[in-house]
């Protein structure tokens, strides 16, 4: 299956679960699930019994959640199990031991992928100031958190810092934002969570969520993407997280505002949230029900995704994820799906948005970085463009 990977995307690996946590660690942002609920405890009183005051229950769930329900909400994200401990094995490096053909044939499916080698690279046309554009997982981890040779003085000497949303500099106002929208976070067809599942299936959930300290009920209203998203989160990067660490994309940010340097985003948090919304209410479900079967596995998948990125190798991330993840319930068409709407259709938004910025020189742009493989990623769209892109290291 592995061989049939072709240079240009990577529709053609029968999809698995590793797809989507592949997709949502470096192409979509787990900061979204962090601050929708994180923020919930932070809300002033006085906003909670205004939104309570203002909104009926069928048209904002928001509005029919307790506080202790809020407390558990954010229990779901803080939880210190023993599983939380980060500990993973980089799967790759035992793989070559044990089957080097298997490993061999994850390495040459990589290399097949379009423009996906490098994290890093140089953004050229003629009469400008280079600009640059860093592939970024969005995680806090210190090893992600060293960018590669060169992008630190990049930062350094540009005017500009682009990221996916501006949004994350505050995302308290961010997540006021979100919540303002319902529906791109809530279930608001009356429906519940435990509604959508088979008897198992909803006793998996629950009893997944009874390990973390939480009842079905305080989240059942939630869209089951954002249920997912928290579980698919490694622990210690949810203390991390919780705790204030800033993400890659966030730091570079938060940084260069401290700076009086100009931050720009080429997306909002709401537009986001919707791409995710946007997709089939079944395939967030596939999702979260077999990332709870995934377990502690989590830990395995991240450490080894993390040693791909920091090798440059984004290309071998998905071939990697389809060998070492069992047969999964997500089809052709959910993977097709979940890359049109959340990779693809957000890729050309970026290249459309970047295009001015990038036409004034001197920039530096950090997306996640799934984003920029393949013949409809961001490094073939400026290349059409009319920019020179070319890999750093």
């Amino acid at each position: 299956m592995i061989s049939t990977l072709g240079s240009k995307t990577m529709r053609s690996i029968k999809p698995t679960l590793g797809d989507i946590l592949l997709w949502l660690a470096t192409a979509f942002p787990f900061v979204l699930a962090i601050l929708l609920i994180a923020t919930m405890l932070t809300l002033r009183p006085a906003q909670a019994d205004q939104t309570t005051s203002d909104s009926r229950s069928d048209k904002n769930p928001l509005a029919s959640l307790k506080k202790d329900d809020v407390a558990k909400i954010a229990t779901l994200l803080a939880s210190e199990t023993a599983s939380d401990s980060c500990g993973g094995k980089d799967l790759m490096a035992e793989l070559q031991k044990s089957d080097p053909t298997k490993y061999a044939s994850i390495i040459a499916a990589g290399d097949k992928v379009e423009n996906g080698k490098g994290i890093f690279w140089k953004i050229e046309k003629p009469g400008l100031k280079p600009s640059w554009l860093l592939g970024t997982m969005h995680v806090s981890d210190s090893r992600v958190l060293t960018m590669p040779k060169g992008a630190a003085e990049a930062v350094a000497s540009t005017d500009t810092i682009v990221v996916e949303s501006d949004e994350i500099l505050d995302d308290k106002k961010a997540a006021a934002t979100l919540f303002a929208n319902p529906s791109l976070t809530m279930l608001t067809d009356g429906s519940t969570i435990s509604q959508h599942l088979s008897p198992e299936d909803n006793a998996r959930l629950e009893a997944g969520l009874k390990e973390r300290g939480i009842v079905l009920a305080a989240v059942s209203r939630m869209q089951p993407w954002l249920i997912a998203s928290s579980f698919e989160m490694t622990g210690c990067e949810i203390r991390r997280k919780t705790a204030g660490a800033k993400f890659l994309d966030q730091k570079l940010a938060s940084d260069a505002a401290a700076q009086g340097k100009q931050v720009k985003g080429l997306e909002t948090l709401a537009e986001q949230a919707k791409a995710m919304s946007d997709l089939p209410t079944e395939l967030h479900l596939k999702s979260l029900i077999q990332t709870l079967e995934l377990g502690n596995k989590i830990n395995d998948v991240n450490e080894t995704m993390t040693e791909l990125y920091l090798a440059g190798n984004i290309g071998a991330m998905v071939p990697m994820l389809k060998v070492i993840e069992p047969n999964q319930k997500i089809t052709d068409g959910d993977s097709a799906a979940f890359e049109q709407r959340i990779i693809l259709d957000r890729n050309k938004v970026m290249a459309d948005r970047s295009a001015p910025i990038l036409d004034k020189g001197n920039a530096f742009i950090a997306v996640g970085a799934l984003h920029l493989v393949g013949d409809q990623g961001l490094i073939a769209l400026l290349r059409k463009q009319g920019f020179t892109v070319t890999s750093v290291n």
